[in-house]
C-alpha cells in the first residue's frame, strides 16, 4: 500500500514528447464534493489543478452517463436510456449488455483519431467495452459453463492480456465487483491492471472505472461512517496510480457519473401496475415470471428512474391512473417530459417515472414472496427485469444464510453446480440511491483535473468529450 502524501502539484511531471498529451480518466463512481473532503489525494489534485460541478443526465446512472461523456450527446441521441431497457424486438428486458454497438454516435476515440491518426485508447472496465474500437480492453466477463456454473473472469483485447493480468494480479475478482461481497478488492484489481497497462502499453488515453463508492453508499447511505471510510480507503488505493501518472506526465481527470443520496422508501411500481390489472405473469413450478409480451403495462426499474412500457396507446390513461396515487413518484414523464430531459428515444418507455428524492423503485412484481422466482434470491443481474440493489446484502432473516453460502462455495470449489441463494426479498435496508437529477451541487457529481484553469465552475456532461480532446491537445 502506498504511503505517499497528497501532492501539491499533480500533473506537473515530465514534459510529454511530440504528439498528444497522455490522459488518465478516472470514473470515481459516486464521488461528490462532500465525499472529496475524505479523499486527500483527489482533493489535492483539484486544489493544485482545477475542479467543477459536473452536470449529469437523466437518468443519472452508469451506462447513460458514461455514454454521454464519450459521445457528447444526450440519451435521446446515443440511445442508452438506462442500465437496461425493454428490447421490444426481442420481447425481453435486458440489463448490463456489453456490446458497444448499442451506443450510437461519434465516440471520443473516433474524434481523437481524426485529429491524430494512430491515437491509442485503453478501456479498463468502463461499460459497453466489448466491440468498441479501442486498442486495449479489460471488462468483467464471467465464464458461463455448460452445466450452469458461473465463474469469475474478464474479457480482454488483445487476448494475450488476459493471461498476463491473471498471472500478475490473479483472476478478476467478480464476486468483489458486485453482490454481498462487493468491496475494495475489485477496485484495487482495476487500479493495478491500469498501472500495468500504462506501464507496458503506454496508451494515449486510459479510461479507468472505479466502482468502490457505489457499494457502501447504497448499503448505508452517503453520510454513514462506513461510507466515509470507503471514500478514504479508495483514495489511499488510488495513490500509486496517481503517482504513476505524475511520473509519466499524464494529465489526470477524475469525474463521477452521479451522486448517491439518502433514501428510505422503496416504491413497488410493478406491484401497483399488477394490482391495476395491467401487468401479467405466467407461472412455472410455482414461481411467477413477468410476462412482458402479454402485459398491458410494466416498468423497468433502474434506481430512481423507471421506464414504463405501455403496449397500446389506449392503455396510457389507465397506466397514468394506476401510478398517479403511488407514494414516492415525483414525476411521470410523457413525450414532452422526455423531450425536456433529452430522454425521448424509442428505447424509452411510453412513460418515465422519476422517484421522489428519498425514494427508489424496486423491480418486484409478485404479490406473495412464496411465488417469487428463484433468481430473486440470487445475485442475478441478467435475469432480473430491473435493477436490484438488495443484491448487496445477505438475508438477515435467514438464520442459515451463512451456512448456505459456505455450502455453495464448497460446491463451487469442487467444480459442482451451486446456487448462492442468499439475497433477501426485503428492500428496506437500502439507504442510498441515484438516478434523478441532483438537488444541489454538494450532492451531485464533479470533475477534477490536474491542469490548472482547465474548467470553470460548472461543466455539462455533454462537454466532457470536448474537454478531453482539448486536454489531449487535439483541438
Amino acid at each position: 500500500m502506498s504511503t505517499s502524501t497528497p501532492r501539491t502539484a499533480p500533473g506537473s511531471g515530465p514534459t510529454p514528447g511530440p504528439g498528444p498529451t497522455p490522459l488518465l480518466v478516472l470514473d470515481v463512481v459516486g464521488l461528490t464534493p462532500r465525499l472529496l473532503d475524505h479523499m486527500p489525494h483527489l482533493k489535492a489534485l483539484g486544489r493544485s489543478g482545477s475542479r467543477a460541478a459536473l452536470g449529469t443526465v437523466l437518468p443519472a446512472v452508469t451506462c447513460a452517463a458514461q455514454s454521454t461523456f464519450l459521445t457528447g450527446t444526450h440519451p435521446s441521441e446515443h440511445g442508452i436510456v438506462g442500465n437496461g431497457w425493454y428490447f421490444r424486438e426481442l420481447g425481453d428486458v435486458l440489463l448490463w449488455r456489453q456490446h458497444n454497438g448499442l451506443v450510437a454516435g461519434d465516440k471520443l476515440w473516433d474524434a481523437a483519431r481524426r485529429a491524430h491518426p494512430g491515437y491509442t485508447v485503453a478501456n479498463i472496465c468502463w461499460w459497453y467495452a466489448m466491440g468498441a474500437d479501442t486498442d486495449i480492453t479489460v471488462t468483467p466477463r464471467p465464464i458461463y459453463y455448460a452445466d450452469g456454473r458461473k465463474e469469475p473472469d474478464c474479457y480482454t483485447r488483445p487476448p494475450e492480456l488476459h493471461d498476463e493480468l491473471t498471472a500478475e494480479l490473479g483472476t478478476f475478482p467478480l464476486f468483489h465487483f458486485w453482490g454481498p461481497g462487493a468491496d475494495l478488492v475489485s477496485s484495487r484489481w482495476i487500479i493495478d491492471a491500469t498501472r500495468h497497462i500504462n506501464r507496458t502499453r503506454h496508451p494515449d488515453l486510459t479510461l479507468c472505472y472505479l466502482p468502490h463508492l457505489d457499494y457502501d453508499l447504497q448499503r448505508f447511505g452517503p453520510d454513514d461512517p462506513r461510507s466515509l471510510k470507503a471514500a478514504a480507503d479508495l483514495d489511499r488505493a488510488l495513490a500509486p496510480l496517481l503517482d504513476d501518472a505524475h511520473a509519466e506526465g499524464r494529465t489526470v481527470v477524475a469525474l463521477s457519473e452521479y451522486g448517491i443520496t439518502r433514501v428510505n422508501r422503496p416504491v413497488d411500481i410493478n406491484r401497483a401496475l399488477r394490482r391495476a390489472g395491467l401487468l401479467e405473469v405466467h407461472t412455472q413450478d410455482g414461481m411467477e415470471y413477468l410476462d412482458v409480451m402479454a402485459s398491458r403495462a410494466f416498468a423497468v426499474a433502474d434506481h430512481q428512474i423507471a421506464h414504463v412500457y405501455v403496449r397500446r396507446p389506449e392503455d396510457l390513461d389507465a397506466t397514468r391512473a394506476a401510478l398517479a396515487g403511488l407514494d414516492g413518484i415525483d414525476e411521470l414523464l410523457d413525450d414532452e417530459g422526455k423531450k425536456r430531459y433529452g430522454l425521448d428515444h424509442p428505447r424509452s418507455g411510453e412513460l418515465v417515472a422519476v422517484a421522489e428524492p428519498d425514494a427508489w423503485f424496486t423491480y418486484y412484481y409478485w404479490l406473495d414472496d412464496a411465488r417469487a422466482p428463484d433468481f430473486a434470491r440470487l445475485v442475478e443481474i441478467h435475469r432480473k427485469p430491473g435493477y436490484d440493489p438488495v443484491e448487496l446484502f445477505m438475508d438477515p432473516l435467514d438464520p442459515y444464510v451463512k451456512v448456505k453460502a459456505a455450502t455453495a462455495l464448497a460446491r463451487k470449489k469442487l467444480g459442482m453446480r451451486y446456487r448462492m441463494a442468499v439475497v433477501p426479498l426485503d428492500p428496506s435496508p437500502i439507504r442510498g440511491s441515484h438516478g434523478r437529477l441532483p438537488a444541489s451541487d454538494d450532492d451531485g457529481p464533479l470533475l477534477i483535473c490536474s491542469t490548472p484553469r482547465a474548467v470553470g465552475d460548472r461543466l455539462a456532461a455533454t462537454d466532457v468529450k470536448s474537454l478531453l480532446l482539448q486536454l489531449a491537445g487535439l483541438v
